[in-house]
């Protein structure tokens, strides 16, 4: 099921949506090779500005932290299995309209936008010589995914991201106009 964010009636704020902890079940596929692995993990939406009882709150300027921790484990082509602890950072700005947010990497340059509306929910990103193509789908109130499509000279991957919500979501989530 394809559970899009309306693009009509109530406005979406995809901050508050996001705001919280989320499961991360992610699934990774070198097509070149046929090599494999996954990420289990946490993934925490939290503002970035305010003290330690306001980190559920976005911060001044409305961004958000994006930090994810968990494992991962990959099988290379020999079948030499590997596992190691794994983390990655962004931060998400408020872009020009509340369902939407522009993702920067952690040094301030721009890595995409994220959105779950039919106008929103598909970008890429250049990553010389690489194409990165994302979209994201919300499966339900408490639940997104989304897949990256890499290709170029350098790689030729998939990568598919399912996030549950754990705990629960946060004050006024279900005034969002969510119907699964």
């Amino acid at each position: 099921m394809n559970v899009q964010a309306p693009d009509t009636g109530p406005v979406f704020d995809l901050r508050a949506y996001l705001l919280g902890s989320w499961s991360v079940d992610r699934t990774m596929l070198d097509r070149a090779t046929g090599s494999g692995g996954n990420f289990t993990g946490v993934l925490r939406f939290s503002g970035v500005g305010g003290t330690a009882g306001e980190m559920d709150r976005p911060g001044d300027d409305g961004a958000l932290r994006f930090h994810e921790e968990g494992t991962i484990s990959w099988t290379s082509v020999n079948g030499k299995p590997f596992t190691a602890p794994a983390s990655r950072e962004y931060l998400l700005r408020p872009s020009d309209s509340p369902d939407v947010l522009d993702m920067y990497f952690p040094d301030g340059r721009p890595f995409h936008r994220m959105g779950f509306s039919e106008h929103s929910s598909h970008d890429r990103h250049w990553c010389d010589p690489d194409t990165y193509r994302v979209s994201y789908t919300m499966t339900g109130p408490d639940e997104f995914s989304y897949s990256w499509d890499v290709t170029g000279p350098a790689k030729d991957h998939l990568i598919e991201t399912t996030l549950r919500r754990l705990g629960p979501p946060p004050a006024g989530h279900r005034q969002l106009g969510f119907s699964a």
